[in-house]
């Protein structure tokens, strides 16, 4: 057993919930990954992929018993990513996006919106948080979306962009600002948005580096009216379920990153010891050992932050938004240069779509990019050890 294999058999978990991770592992080795690099290479959305995650019931992870669920610890979701990511980071994004859009339902909606929206997830729905505007990225309180009250109903205008799940969602948690509060950041707020609300168009989908099969729409809100009871909380309530719910997605992009650095990392092992140059396998040169030495050791330190952040969530600790922070940077950064090192192990194979590695690299690269930049991250974590005068 290797030293990533003995970090995977620390993790603690019951014996319900260790029983789901075998079952999404088989799920992700037998049908998931043989589909991916047909995904990938036509763009499509990965429907078989979808139903095989709902067959399973997966969405119920993330969902309390009383509506419907089967709820289980957050390092089991953050497990299951990981290993649904490492056979289709696509799939694995969508799968995720799910939960990014729906905990904050979970944990600031009311009991009848809970009651009313969640068995749309428990049935197999899918979700989207709707928080990115053409002007406003990393700065959400930038975004121009508008809600206006208009009696037991919202009206919305605006407009969305680089929306996961964007086109096909079932739920959309949707930030905007609310129009009788003047101040930028107090006027946020945040509605569940249902699929087919008239006024509610997809405007188009990206054509993407990498995660091609994960759709990413641009969305166009022209006169939607929402009902009143879909508001989460009050007026102005939305930046504080903002960043809690970020805190959370956070995370859960790093596992996704890490299930995509894993893949290459065992690709990239399995290829150097099978590939002879000069008569010597390539893992038999002491400069190859030295890439994988560093591969391996930044690999496991940083699977080990995740979990111990999985447990601050389990334990009950509310404030992780720095450790969430330092997790997604270094897991984005580590995947990028795990994937890049795998391309380079591989030689001019690594170039060719042949080979798992290629896509792997692509894949990786927007986890620098979403759910905040890592420059901004970076920002937050130096800025966390200002002192105050």
């Amino acid at each position: 057993m290797n030293v990533l294999d003995r970090i995977d058999a620390t993790l603690k978990l019951n014996d319900d919930e260790k029983m789901l991770v075998d079952s999404v592992r088989a799920l992700a080795r037998d049908e998931i990954m043989p589909r991916a690099d047909h995904y990938d290479r036509s763009g499509e959305f990965p429907h078989d992929n979808v139903k095989a995650i709902n067959d399973l019931g997966l969405n119920a992870v993330f969902i309390p018993e009383a509506y419907g669920g089967a709820q289980m610890s957050y390092a089991t979701y953050l497990e299951c990513v990981r290993e649904v990511s490492k056979a289709c980071a696509s799939t694995g994004i969508i799968w995720a996006t799910n939960f990014h859009a729906i905990k904050p339902l979970i944990e600031f909606g009311s009991d009848e919106q809970k009651q009313r929206l969640l068995p749309v997830m428990v049935n197999g729905g899918l979700a989207s948080l709707t928080i990115t505007e053409p002007s406003a990225g990393s700065d959400a309180t930038g975004m121009k979306t508008e809600f206006r009250p208009d009696g037991d109903h919202i009206v919305v205008n605006g407009s969305k962009t680089f929306i996961t799940n964007g086109a096909h969602a079932d739920l959309y948690l949707l930030f905007g600002k609310w129009s009788e509060i003047a101040d930028s950041k107090k006027s946020i707020s945040v509605l569940i948005l249902e699929k087919g609300t008239p006024g509610l168009k997809v405007v188009r989908e990206e054509d993407k580096m990498g995660l091609r099969a994960s759709s990413t729409a641009a969305l166009a809100f022209d006169n939607c009216r929402v009902p009143r009871a879909n508001l989460i909380r009050n007026p102005g309530d939305g930046l504080g379920i903002l960043l809690a719910s970020l805190n959370r997605s956070r995370p859960s992009v790093a596992a996704h990153a890490l299930g995509i650095a894993r893949a290459a990392f065992e690709d990239a092992v399995g290829y150097i010891n099978e590939r002879r140059q000069s008569g010597r396998k390539i893992i038999e040169f002491q400069g190859i050992q030295f890439m994988l030495a560093d591969m391996a050791t930044d690999l496991a330190m940083c699977e080990e932050w995740l979990w111990h952040v999985a447990r601050m969530v389990d334990g009950g600790v509310g404030d992780f938004g720095i450790d969430a922070s330092m997790l997604k940077m270094r897991a984005s950064d580590l995947a990028m240069r795990i994937t890049t090192d795998a391309v380079q192990l591989h030689g001019g194979y690594g170039f060719c779509k042949d080979y798992r590695v290629e896509r792997l690299m692509r894949d990786a690269k927007i986890t620098q990019i979403w759910e905040g930049t890592n420059q901004i991250h970076r920002q937050l974590i130096g800025r966390s050890f200002m002192k105050k005068s």
